[in-house]
C-alpha cells in the first residue's frame, strides 16, 4: 500500500511541476518576443536595401500591419 501512495504522489508532483514550468516558461517566451521582436522596421528597410530598392514609409508601414495581423 505504501508504494502505491508513493506512486501517487510522485504523479501529482509530475503533474504539477509541469504545469508550473509550462506556465513560467510562456510568461518569459511572451516577454523576450515583446522586448525583442522576430522583424522590426529596421529589417524590413536592410531587406529592401538588399534588393536594390528604396522603401517608402507607407511600404514598410504597410508590411508591419500584415505582420501583427497575422499574429
Amino acid at each position: 500500500m505504501e508504494w502505491l501512495t508513493s506512486i501517487i504522489y510522485t504523479l501529482i508532483g509530475v503533474a504539477i511541476g509541469g504545469a508550473l514550468g509550462f506556465y513560467f516558461t510562456k510568461k518569459r517566451f511572451e516577454k523576450e518576443l515583446k522586448e525583442n521582436p522576430p522583424i522590426n522596421e529596421k529589417m524590413i528597410r536592410a531587406m529592401f536595401l538588399q534588393m536594390g530598392r528604396k522603401p517608402s514609409e507607407a511600404q514598410i508601414r504597410q508590411i508591419m500591419k500584415s505582420i501583427n495581423q497575422s499574429r
